[in-house]
């Protein structure tokens, strides 16, 4: 197999508070390859997002900090590139959608011209030239009459084409690998819909590899070749798709799956999972989703378990699944 395009290799990421340490991210590792579709999937506050912007090295030093771990994006350790180095991949090898394009996207300018600076930037265009080109991107995700909207400032967009201007600005200089924060989590459903076919489709246009950050196991049934799941700073679940949705091995990853809405059977209830994230300044010792599992053991409550392949391809960090703790 080719080499990745990206690799995280035991990635940890802490904030030093006043209240104490906070461990956002605790040893992940995954790799993603060229033209690969990875989701990354799990509840609000397990770490997606600080993973993600780890990638872009964009972790506010201080309080955060990489404690221990290695990004590689082509061959070449991210960590030990100059601010040089990694300015001149952000934007154009690597580019970003963030979560919110109210506070990513500058209030006080037009859409054309925050574009348009872009495109001077990391493409060296002139004015006449990154102009053109903005009309061009604008056009390409589905901006109605780009011509006249390129003079548009945020607040006369609606949240769904905001959403396609951030993906225009982040695909204007036609990077290699792209990452989409939650893109669809502040939208209705059938502009839900919409922004996930424009993204798909983005994808199979550039020929890009994607990392697509989300809540909703839904979509990522629809958009994504590989699955992550992440509890509470660690990555609990991986494998293809089709191996997560049809076998889950860890217990969250059920309890995610038993609460999507489904057609095909007749309850007419979902199943939550019991109880809530814990608290990340004072996680439990041990498992962290073990305070609400079902199936937590002596064992659980004691040690962490380890990401164990128990497929091809397919890794579970859960004791249930090692034979000394049964």
């Amino acid at each position: 197999m080719a080499e990745p395009v990206l690799e995280i290799d035991n990635l940890s990421v802490r904030f030093n508070l006043k209240r104490g340490v906070l461990r956002a991210v605790d040893g992940v590792s995954l790799s993603i390859h060229k033209g690969e579709t990875f989701g990354l999937v799990g509840e609000s506050g397990s770490g997606k997002t600080v993973t993600a912007r780890s990638i872009m090295r964009l972790i506010p030093t201080p309080p955060g900090e990489i404690a221990t771990g290695t990004v590689r994006f082509e061959g070449r350790d991210i960590y030990q590139m100059s601010d040089r180095e990694i300015r001149e991949i952000r934007g154009r090898q690597i580019a970003m959608v963030f979560q919110e394009p109210m506070s990513a996207l500058n209030p006080v300018f037009t859409v054309g011209s925050q574009i348009g600076d872009v495109l001077r930037t990391n493409m060296g265009l002139s004015k006449a030239e990154a102009r053109e080109r903005t009309l061009e991107m604008l056009q390409l995700v589905g901006i109605p009459s780009p011509s006249s909207r390129i003079d548009s400032y945020v607040h006369e967009f609606s949240g769904g084409m905001r959403q396609r201007v951030m993906l225009a600005m982040a695909l204007s200089c036609d990077p290699t690998f792209l990452i989409a924060d939650e893109p669809t989590t502040a939208l209705d459903v059938t502009i839900q819909a919409t922004i996930l076919e424009l993204i798909t489709s983005m994808i199979e246009r550039f020929d890009m590899s994607l990392l697509f950050i989300t809540h909703n196991l839904g979509v990522v049934a629809h958009a994504c070749d590989t699955i992550g799941v992440m509890y509470a700073s660690h990555l609990v679940e991986l494998g293809s798709k089709e191996e997560v949705f049809a076998n889950p091995q860890h217990p969250y990853t059920i309890g995610l799956l038993r609460s999507i809405p489904r057609l095909d059977v007749q309850e007419k209830f979902l199943t939550p999972i019991d109880g809530s994230v814990c608290d990340m300044m004072n996680p439990p010792q041990g498992c962290k989703f073990h305070p609400r599992c079902g199936q937590a053991m002596d064992v659980c409550r004691e040690r962490v378990p380890e990401l164990k392949e128990l497929a091809p391809g397919h890794l579970a960090a859960c004791h249930l699944h090692d034979q000394s703790s049964v």
